[in-house]
């Protein structure tokens, strides 16, 4: 007697599993929990075998007995039911680990510890928010150009062409990982040179005229906003370190008896200790802001924890408070202040490009150069130290 729906509806269970059974191998176990569970029997090869159809009420006798039928079909043109449902499974196991999301999370691994935290958390940001959704459940051997550049032309379309190239280039990385673990046999993003809108290059927004310096100068002296971000804004100039570097230095960092300032390279752009001379003024500035934050681990940590440092973004917006606007003076800026006007009054090249923490092609020569022209550098950023505070004394 073949089962109805009303027959397993009623199926109640009892102290151990037990079958009730339809036709053609097909049967059904009711548990002690009241699970029902669809099972086929089917001989392969001599040796007799199982495989699992569903579990009802979501699977019910019609489609169990459809499955079934499947199944049947296979083993009569020579197919194992057990063993194509293991080769399915196989397969799309396979599918997924070579999908661009998890390819792309694995070279970011690979690649984070290289980087500043900054640097990775705009990385996988740009991946996430721009790329992933468009193609990473895509097999990464099977995306094509089109859907790529389909991609970053939307990225473009926000009117940040900077950010589609910086994320063409991180795919294009990407791709490369991919072809050296052998799940790719191309760069996509290599077919897409010239297919994206040209970035109109630029310096960070600056002043290097003198007396407007002096004038900016002048107004870090008077910002009324948190004492914090005034002294980090005060000693940007004078140090003129990137400013992420700026807003995370750590007190313990820093050896006021050698006046210097030792940035560890976990912290640096280039991955490379920075040695930072501090000048006279630098030191005075210090030693008035470690009445405010000496008792944290921050020289400027985050008004909501001490745990944390301010933003970029707070520095940006005390500028803009100030009315400096984004076409006239950045945070970055500064570097680009000293730069310009150290080269302009004939320092060498060579002290410069080191005191700003430049890359270094040789990087076994940039495992030891941290140190490299240091008494030249303190010279040059006592100078520059001494040169700022003239332009603050300069009116127009």
């Amino acid at each position: 007697m073949t089962l109805s729906d009303t027959a397993i509806r009623n199926a109640k269970p009892q102290s151990k599993p037990y079958k009730a059974y339809d036709a053609d191998g097909l049967f059904i176990i009711v548990t002690p929990s009241g699970g029902k569970w669809w099972r086929f029997k089917y001989r392969f090869g001599g040796k007799e075998k199982l495989i699992s159809l569903g579990t009802y009420p979501e699977v019910g006798l019609k489609e169990a007995r459809r499955r079934r039928d499947e199944a049947r079909e296979q083993i009569a043109a020579g197919v194992d039911p057990a063993a194509q449902r293991k080769a399915v499974r196989a397969a799309v196991r396979a599918e997924q680990a070579d999908a661009f999301e998890v390819v792309a999370l694995e070279w970011f691994t690979t690649k984070k510890d290289a980087w500043t935290e900054d640097h990775g958390g705009r990385v996988l940001a740009r991946l996430k928010k721009d790329i992933f959704p468009a193609i990473g459940a895509r097999p990464v051997r099977e995306i094509t150009p089109p859907e790529l550049l389909a991609a970053l032309r939307k990225v473009e379309q926000r009117g940040t062409p900077e950010t589609a190239h910086r994320a063409l280039q991180s795919c294009g990385q990407i791709f490369r990982y991919a072809i050296a673990t052998g799940r790719a046999d191309r760069d996509t993003a290599d077919d897409l040179k010239g297919a994206l809108v040209p970035i109109q290059k630029g310096r960070f927004a600056t002043i290097t005229e003198p007396q407007r310096i002096g004038a900016l100068l002048r107004d870090l002296d008077a910002y009324e906003g948190q004492p914090i971000v005034r002294a980090a804004l005060r000693l940007a100039p004078y140090v003129f370190v990137r400013p992420g570097e700026l807003r995370r230095a750590e007190w313990a960092e820093f050896n006021f008896d050698a006046a210097e300032w030792r940035i560890p390279s976990r912290r640096m752009k280039m991955r490379e200790m920075h040695i930072v001379p501090l000048a006279r003024q630098v030191v005075e500035m210090l030693h008035d802001l470690h009445q405010y934050t000496g008792h944290t681990a921050f020289l400027f940590p985050s008004m909501r924890s001490n745990v944390t440092t301010i933003s970029d973004m707070t520095l940006l917006a005390a500028l803009r408070r100030m009315g400096y606007g984004k076409d006239e003076m950045t945070v970055h800026g500064f570097r680009a202040m000293a730069s310009t006007l150290l080269n302009e009054q004939g320092y060498n090249r060579d002290w410069i490009e080191r005191q700003l923490a430049h890359g270094e092609r040789n990087s076994i020569r940039a495992a030891y150069n941290y140190a490299e022209y240091l008494q030249e550098r303190r010279k040059m950023m006592q100078e520059w130290a001494d040169y700022l505070d003239g332009l603050r004394k300069i009116k127009g």
